[in-house]
Formats: structure tokens, C-alpha cells, sequence
């Protein structure tokens, strides 16, 4: 009976046959020039199948370091045996530092070699001083032996793990180790040997099966497709890994945003990066002498230089506010409003000014609005600061909203975006009372990361654009949330093209 097997299981039987006893698997893989890794998986195939038996052995390989190579290299003995030697010429007992002069070492050198002096029984103690003991200095050492053996063997000898771990040679090597001489590691080596049945097999005969990736036309059309088979695939064989096209993780982290409140009903809007100081200051009721609009914490354009504002009566409006409150009920800010100062170039601070445009362009309630967009501060760049980085805006204006209406937005939101543990903390900002500052929990930590601001517009805010109804406001960064979903301790490892975590990041 004529056993087929594919090319290679041939190939490998029969050169294990021939052998007639056990074969190395490097030596199998020279002699079919094919790699390592397909003759030990042919092998393991054989040995669960019982046709070939498959036998490790540990080995020690033991090789020269560059300071054994260099203690050859100068035909010197050990220093233990040249101490001997200068005791036996000496004939009297001789201190640590009269030994080192006689060899022209080192004294801390000797101190080292002592004990193997002693070990070896070449000298014995006399006070401080050493005496030659009776010893023959004729006979080699086994660590003497085993140091021309790696020699002579080109600078690697392999040993059996039984015979380098125990006896007169566990000793040489471990004195060898200890004054880096040798060094040695261990590995393993597979023997193959046929058994019985695959004797058998293959004096029955074996012949070898032609196998294809897959059909062909030509095999179809002239018959040949009878005579061949699909090669098989494992599934579960190692395979190249493939990394196909895929969204940056900050990129997802702003659609899930845009998606969670799209799910709440709120409606997108947009608006430009370039604003005027009006829109991105005044009209939220910040006064003009903030610390915010300072050239340390905005970017002010050069060019344009300046923008228009929008009509009169809205401006006049809007510096009736800052300076006495206007019709709103506050007193102001009881300073000279001055019209070239929102005139300014900036580039937005916060998408807030894109939704306080909204306020103004349609105040008619009930609506939802939200902005995710860029925006630009002048912060030193660390850990979890970045000049340039993204902020989810959004308002609600409603007669029947409440501050409890702002918390449950936000912390639904939160939870769309994965995080369970939310917790809001009082907070002061100039256009919203009352206002908070939302915080998320580290998953897996007690550290809880502040997220951005929230609060109800007062009305300096809300009265201009014509809104009479409550207004609950908030602006979230984003490029945080994306660092504590992605598991990152540095913000700024967002922006770095490492192409190995932007692979493996979920």
C-alpha cells in the first residue's frame, strides 16, 4: 500500500529513514535547505500522529568573553598558578603586597586569587603571609582544562546541562563565571527519530501528493484537477500581522461626542476660528480687563488688524451691561466699555462664542445646540496642556430648563462616552451663576480629571441677544477624555505619529 504525503512529509521521512537513528533538526534543515520552523512543525505533526519520536536534550553552551579572549591571547597562566610559582621560587613566606610586586599585578588583584590559591592547595596562611604548600604544579586544573577546551573548540563548547551542572566541571565553569572568563547559557536540542509504524510506512512506500493553493482554469478544463489537492490551512498557525486603515483614536473620541449628543437631539452647528474680541469676549459678559485677554493667555491676530461689529443698537446694548448692568438688573462691571478693544483679532478661545452666536441669531425656545470644533490658548505646553485642542460646546435654551437639567445632560453625556463616575464641583465663571466644573474618574484609579465648565448664562449674557428664557451652557475638552480612554499619562502623545500605538490603540 503506497502512503501519499505532501512534498516535504516525503521529503522528511525519507531523510529520517535513511539516517536510521536520531537526527538534529538544524542538521535535517541543511540537509532538505528548507527552515527550522517547518521541519519542527512537520516533526510535532509526526510525533501527535505516533510516526516519529521527538527527544530534547539540555545543553550548556559555554564561550569566551572579550577579557578570556584577551587572557589567551597573552599565554599568561592563571594568576593563581603564577602565585604558586613565585611562593615555590621564593621559599619563604610572602605578604599580599610582595607577591604583587614580584608579578608586577596589582595588590587587589592577588586578594582576588586568593581563594583559589588556598582552594587549589597550592599555598597555605602563615600569619598575613602566604607559604607554597606541597602541591604539583605539574597537574592541570579542571577549570584550567575546561578554559583550553572552549578555546580549542573556537570559542564555544557545548556541553550536556547533566554533566556542566554537576561534578569537577560545575566548579571550573562557576569559577570561570565568577571572574568573567566564560559565560554560558543554556538551550535545548531536538532529536528526531522514526518509530515502528513509520518504519513500516515507509518501506510500504510513500509517495508524494501534489498540492495546490488553488483551482485554476486549465486545471478545470484539462482534467488535472483530479489528480491534485487543496492544501490544507491552519487557522490557528502564526500569521504576518495586518494593520488595515483605521480612524485616529482623537478623531473617534470627536464623532462619539458629536454622536452622543446627536443622540440627545441637539442640533450641530459650526462657526469660524478666527473671531472678533466682541463675540469671543464681550458678548459673554467678560470684561475687558480679564487676565484672560491678555497677550499671555490669547492669540491676537495681526492681520486683519480689526473687525467690524455687528450693528449699533446690539454694541450700545452690549456696553450698557459692562458699564452699568443695562436693563438686566446688575450693576455691571462699572468700567468705560471701549469699542476698540472688541474690535480685536483673536483666534477663539472657546467654540462658546460659536454658541452665543446661535443665542443671538435665533433665541426663540425650545432649542439644543452643540459645537465640537478647535480651539487656541496660549498654555505652556506639559502633560495635559496643549496651545491648540478641541472643545465640545453646547446650550440649551428652554423655558422649562433647570440646573438639574444642566447635571443630567452632561452626566448622560459622560456616560455615552464610557465613564460611569461623574461628580461636579462649584465653580466661578464670569458669564454663567451658577456654574460647576465637571470631573470624570481614571478608570481603575482614585484620581479624578477635571474635564471643563458648566452653568446657567447670567442674564448680562442672555438679556442682549433676546433670550428671556434659561439658558444652560457648558464647554468640555475633549483631548483629555481621549488621553483617559486610550490610557495615556502624556496629552501630547496624541499628536505624535508613533506608528506602533496608533496600531495596536483600540
Amino acid at each position: 500500500m503506497t502512503h501519499k504525503l505532501p512534498t516535504d512529509h516525503c521529503r522528511l521521512l525519507r531523510a529520517l529513514h535513511a539516517a536510521g537513528g536520531p537526527r538534529q533538526i538544524p542538521e535535517l534543515a541543511a540537509e532538505l535547505e528548507l527552515d527550522q520552523s517547518p521541519i519542527a512543525a512537520m516533526c510535532a505533526t509526526f510525533a501527535s500522529e505516533g510516526l516519529v519520536r521527538v527527544d530534547e536534550q539540555e545543553l550548556v553552551e559555554l564561550s569566551l568573553t572579550p577579557e578570556g579572549q584577551a587572557h589567551l591571547a597573552s599565554g599568561e597562566p592563571l594568576v593563581e598558578r603564577r602565585i604558586a610559582q613565585a611562593l615555590a621560587e621564593a621559599g619563604t613566606p610572602l605578604a599580599t603586597p610582595e607577591i604583587a610586586e614580584r608579578l608586577g599585578i596589582g595588590a587587589q588583584e592577588v586578594g582576588k586569587a586568593l581563594r583559589f590559591v588556598l582552594a587549589k592547595g597550592y599555598a597555605a596562611k602563615q600569619g598575613k603571609a602566604l607559604v607554597a604548600a606541597e602541591a604539583d604544579l605539574q597537574a592541570r586544573q579542571p577549570d584550567e582544562e575546561l578554559l583550553e577546551a572552549v578555546a580549542g573548540a573556537d570559542g564555544t563548547l557545548v556541553l550536556p546541562a547533566a554533566e556542566a551542572e554537576s561534578g569537577p566541571c560545575a566548579t571550573a565553569i562557576k569559577d570561570l563565571r565568577s571572574r568573567g572568563l566564560v559565560k554560558c547559557k543554556t538551550r535545548k536540542q531536538r532529536f528526531v527519530t522514526l518509530t515502528g509504524a513509520c518504519q513500516e510506512m515507509v518501506d510500504e512506500g510513500i509517495e508524494e501528493l501534489q498540492q495546490v493553493n488553488q483551482l485554476t482554469e486549465a486545471m478545470l478544463l484539462s482534467g488535472e484537477w483530479r489528480s491534485v489537492e487543496l492544501r490544507p490551512y491552519d487557522v490557528r498557525a502564526d500569521a504576518a500581522p495586518v494593520y488595515p486603515g483605521r480612524i485616529h483614536p482623537l478623531r473617534r473620541v470627536l464623532e462619539s461626542a458629536r454622536r452622543a449628543f446627536l443622540n440627545m437631539g441637539f442640533e450641530e452647528i459650526r462657526g469660524p476660528y478666527v473671531e472678533s474680541a466682541f463675540w469671543d469676549f464681550d458678548a459673554l459678559f467678560q470684561p475687558q480687563d480679564h487676565p484672560a485677554r491678555d497677550m499671555q493667555d490669547t492669540f491676537y491676530c495681526g492681520r486683519p488688524e480689526r473687525f467690524e461689529l455687528p450693528d449699533e443698537a446690539l454694541v450700545e446694548t452690549i456696553r450698557g451691561v459692562h458699564e452699568h448692568g443695562g436693563s438686566t438688573g446688575s450693576t455691571g462691571w462699572r468700567y468705560r466699555w471701549n469699542p476698540d478693544r472688541a474690535r480685536q483679532v483673536v483666534l477663539r478661545t472657546h467654540t462658546t462664542s460659536v454658541t452665543i452666536h446661535a443665542c443671538h441669531d435665533n433665541p426663540r425656545p425650545p432649542r439644543k445646540v452643540f459645537c465640537v470644533g478647535r480651539v487656541f490658548r496660549r498654555e505652556s505646553i506639559d502633560y495635559k496642556h496643549l496651545p491648540e485642542f478641541h472643545q465640545v460646546d453646547g446650550v440649551i435654551i428652554d423655558e422649562h430648563a433647570s440646573f438639574a437639567t444642566l447635571l443630567g445632560t452632561l452626566g448622560e453625556f459622560y456616560r455615552q462616552m464610557g465613564f460611569e463616575q461623574i461628580k461636579f464641583k462649584p465653580a466661578f465663571f464670569p458669564y454663567t451663576e451658577p456654574s460647576v466644573e465637571a470631573f470624570v474618574r481614571l478608570p481603575g484609579r482614585q484620581e479624578w480629571l477635571e474635564m471643563g465648565g458648566a452653568g446657567v448664562f447670567r442674564p448680562e449674557v442672555t438679556r442682549p441677544a433676546g433670550v428671556s428664557t434659561p439658558v444652560l451652557a457648558w464647554g468640555l475638552g475633549l483631548e483629555r477624555l481621549a488621553m483617559v480612554r486610550q490610557g495615556l499619562e502624556d496629552i501630547r502623545m496624541l499628536y505624535l505619529s508613533k506608528l506602533e500605538w496608533l496600531r495596536e490603540s483600540l
